[in-house]
């Protein structure tokens, strides 16, 4: 739900931001860009005057002129050809790619980025954008689940997830075997490689009960796209072995289902003739699939509504709260950045009506470059409802807001003003840069270590669905009070801890990974209290991402300060990262 005082909050946040000494800053300000310095002529270089003309050199015609600027538009590097070859490829349209290879500049290109997502942004009047986070959330899950000696994106799996969304059913055989076919394939008994089949009731521009067929022929996890229901037969090609029933009641060979020119071979039978009809339907369904789907939403203006630059002095108490923010990669130019808001119930204004105390809070914040450009904004308002009785008892409780933006690596500042509903002078500001770390490819990299109160796996219809869901698990992290002090935890409760790993090496021969995950925990001298390993296969072998979950016990602790570190070492590539994080033991 929006707030009203959306005009106050973006005054007081754009006071935050223009004054140096902000009221309730928790951090410190960002340093002002270096001014850009003009390019000299290095030794040697002049103009040109005195110099022999090279005969060699001539000018150039106009169409030699047109074509080279042509080539160099075409030319794209860095950030922008990693968004248009791999976050975008399969929901970009001809038309849109097209006018994205004829732009000029930097300039242009990111315009038409802005654009490109507004177009597709189901509620254009909201400074969030719900169709660009989950086409990211939904890649994050393609590279969690789906990769298969290269990453999950890249698969066909991958692809028809990323591009649809997530199957209303699956019918999985991950390890093949004995199968019935249905009478449609011709009936009878065989054996098959892995498979699964994803069926979606309604698809647009598809229609309905649509199936998507994936086969895992070489058996390394690589599960491709078929529109051929026989590919999966294991038994295909051995003579004798897994006839369909009508072959076997009328004992035939399988010689007849290579003939003619047929997509499958399912063998002749009573449904044989409206299999070869429907071929044509299954040739048209894998064009639809694997084009980019429609664009559901009318064309928008993609600025968004500057920012009140006018100046309003904050009265009241400082409103305080804490910050955490973490990093999970999504691609190799694409981050997800979770932030989360701490607030302490004693500091919230809490009003009383018909036995139920409730506060409200109202957030607003915004990310911007340091060349004072907003990339992303959020607003939200967080409702706190006590019984009456128990308010007191309640005040030392703490409530959570959790907000994932997609990020690509680079320097920004984020901003977060929040507001007392209930006490309209009670106003916080946090101000803080926010390094989003670049994960190069072949290079090991590792997300943020979370220290979480609450962990656990979610079912598949809550996968990107809720607050602290960071692919299928629910993590919900702990927050300090400060960035100085280390998170407590009760010995009465668990250490619970999340983590992934990228860019492992994958064997060529194999596909698969061979690394080292070591988890330990150590006391304030460095003493080892607790060590394990675990194989990287034992997480994902044909995987170069792997997660790393665990639920660990603390009764036996001492009360005082302790570490865990994670870290891998990659036997194939050759090198080892750690990620580590203090903790209280109450």
């Amino acid at each position: 739900m929006m707030f009203n005082s959306r005009h106050f909050l973006f005054t007081a946040l754009s006071c935050g931001l223009i004054s140096v000494p902000a009221v309730g800053l928790l951090g410190q300000q960002s340093a002002a860009p270096a001014p850009t310095q003009q390019a000299q002529p290095a030794a040697g270089q002049g103009s040109g005057q005195g110099q022999e003309a090279d005969p060699m050199r001539r000018q150039l015609s106009d169409k030699e002129r047109y074509r080279a600027q042509k080539e160099l538009r075409r030319e794209l590097k860095g950030p922008y050809k990693t968004w248009l070859n791999e976050e975008v490829p399969y929901i970009i349209s001809d038309d849109e790619r097209k006018a994205f290879m004829s732009l000029a500049n930097d300039e242009e290109r990111e315009a038409f980025i802005e654009n490109f997502w507004q177009r597709r942004n189901p509620n254009p009047d909201s400074p969030e954008n719900e169709f660009r986070e989950e086409h990211y959330r939904r890649i994050q899950y393609a590279n969690d689940h789906f990769a298969a000696g290269k990453p999950g994106w890249k698969t066909d799996r991958g692809h028809i997830y990323i591009a649809w969304g997530p199957a209303d059913s699956i019918d999985s055989h991950p390890s093949g075997g004995m199968y019935e076919r249905p009478m449609e394939e011709g009936g009878g008994e065989t054996s098959t490689f892995p498979f699964e089949v994803w069926h979606y009731r309604y698809l647009e521009g598809m229609g309905e009960n649509i199936d998507f067929e994936f086969v895992d022929t070489c058996q390394c996890g690589d599960y491709h796209f078929t529109i051929d229901r026989s590919e999966k037969d294991a038994l295909k090609y051995v003579p004798g072995a897994g006839l369909t029933q009508w072959e076997e009641m009328n004992k035939q060979d399988k010689t007849n289902r290579f003939k003619g020119n047929g997509i499958e071979q399912l063998g002749t039978g009573p449904m044989g003739d409206a299999n070869q009809g429907k071929e044509f339907d299954r040739i048209e369904m894998a064009a639809k699939a694997f084009a980019p789907p429609p664009v559901k939403f009318k064309d928008l203006e993609s600025d968004l509504d500057a920012f009140n630059s006018s100046h309003k002095l904050m009265q009241g108490p400082v409103f305080n709260f804490d910050v955490r923010t973490d990093f999970v990669k999504v691609t190799d130019s694409m981050d997800l950045v979770p932030i989360t808001l701490q607030i302490r119930n004693r500091d919230i204004t809490f009003v009383t009506k018909d036995g139920v105390s409730k506060g409200v809070v109202n957030i607003l914040g915004r990310v911007t470059t340091i060349m004072h450009k907003t990339v992303q904004t959020f607003e939200d308002t967080v409702e706190v409802n006590e019984p009456a009785e128990l308010l007191e008892k309640s005040l030392d409780h703490r409530s959570l807001y959790w907000k994932a933006l997609p990020l690509p690596p680079g320097l920004y500042r984020l901003d977060i003003a929040i507001k007392d509903v209930n006490n309209g002078d009670h106003i916080g500001i946090y101000g803080q840069s926010l390094n989003v770390p670049e994960f190069q490819d072949e290079k090991l990299g590792a997300s943020s270590l979370i220290l979480a109160d609450q962990m656990n796996i979610v079912s598949s219809q809550q996968i990107g669905n809720g607050n602290f869901i960071i692919s299928n698990m629910y993590v919900r992290p702990r927050v300090s009070e400060n960035s100085k002090t280390p998170v407590s935890i009760k010995r009465t409760q668990s250490l619970n801890f999340w983590l992934q790993f990228y860019n492992l090496g994958i064997d060529e021969a194999t596909k698969s990974n061979s690394a080292t995950v070591t988890y330990q925990i150590t006391d304030s001298t460095g003493a080892v209290i607790l060590e394990k390993q675990l194989e990287s296969k034992d997480l994902g072998a044909h995987s170069d991402q792997l997660t790393v979950e665990k639920t660990l016990p603390i009764a036996g602790l001492s009360p005082g300060k302790y570490k865990v570190t994670v870290k891998v070492n990659d036997a194939i590539s050759k090198q080892e990262i750690a990620q580590s994080a203090p903790f209280i033991v109450e």
